[in-house]
């Protein structure tokens, strides 16, 4: 199976989630069942996805606007050190909002159950556009990544263009990272309680991101599963500002991954 650019390959010999230890910030016990939501709680839910949607644009707003002079200046770079576009584009597997207000319309026009609602996604191209690409693990010397691309793929600049993502209302700045369309449908099949991420906006970073390093194996993706479910059963504005916080110690530090 080959991918393109950020994509993986996966295996499909386990099925079960792995666990990853749980961030000291995160240690109280979740109950393991929930009982069915109420009036009340709906509304509550809805209370707390507005009030962390309006966070999220907030900072996405203020962020374009700082980082714009950046995001100049890595475009004219990756322009004028190899052949092809600055923006690098790819349909990724956004929320999925069966089940909510108004979203089972929508979703019952499509032909294909895609698990979500497909947007393009925004990245800075790091890889050569020249380059005979597979569906295969991106090594770290991989070489369709170009000089640049390698560091803006450690620093993690090349995500800042998900910020218009998130301006569109395509993705939050904290959440789940999304998947292509193919490989979503792959995992989905593979490993238990996939689609459970689809129930908020993907995002830029999240709490996977700032704990675990980048995806080796079929073991990682199984350990960052298991975080963005935690993420979803703790979800609030605190929580997303937390992890906010973290995220330039990934990006300076080199840490984690996005």
């Amino acid at each position: 199976m080959s991918l393109t650019q950020d994509s993986h390959r996966y295996s499909s010999s386990e099925s079960m989630v792995i666990a990853a230890p749980r961030p000291r910030w995160l240690a109280r016990e979740v109950p393991t069942k929930r009982r069915s939501d109420t009036p009340n709680d709906s509304r509550s839910h809805r209370t707390r996805d507005r009030a962390c949607r309006a966070l999220n644009l907030t900072v996405a707003a203020i962020a374009v606007l700082v980082t714009a002079p950046l995001m100049l200046v890595v475009w004219a770079l990756i322009r004028l050190t190899s052949p092809g576009p600055a923006i690098f584009k790819q349909p990724r597997v956004g929320i999925d909002r069966r089940g909510r207000r108004g979203g089972e319309a929508e979703n019952g026009r499509r032909s294909v159950d895609h698990g979500g609602k497909i947007f393009t996604i925004y990245k800075f191209r790091t890889m050569r556009t020249d380059h005979a690409s597979g569906e295969v693990w991106a090594s770290k010397d991989d070489p369709r990544i170009t000089p640049i691309g390698r560091f803006l793929r450690t620093s993690r600049i090349d995500e800042l263009p998900q910020l218009f993502n998130v301006l569109k209302g395509d993705m939050n700045i904290v959440g789940p990272r999304p998947e292509q369309p193919r490989i979503f449908a792959k995992l989905s099949n593979e490993l238990t309680g996939y689609r459970e991420r689809q129930k908020v906006l993907p995002g830029i970073t999240g709490l996977a991101q700032v704990h675990l390093p980048y995806d080796q194996c079929i073991d990682d993706v199984k350990r960052k599963v298991n975080l963005d479910l935690e993420y979803i059963r703790r979800r609030s504005t605190v929580e997303d500002l937390m992890i906010m916080a973290r995220t330039p110690a990934v990006m300076v530090l080199r840490r984690g991954s996005m």
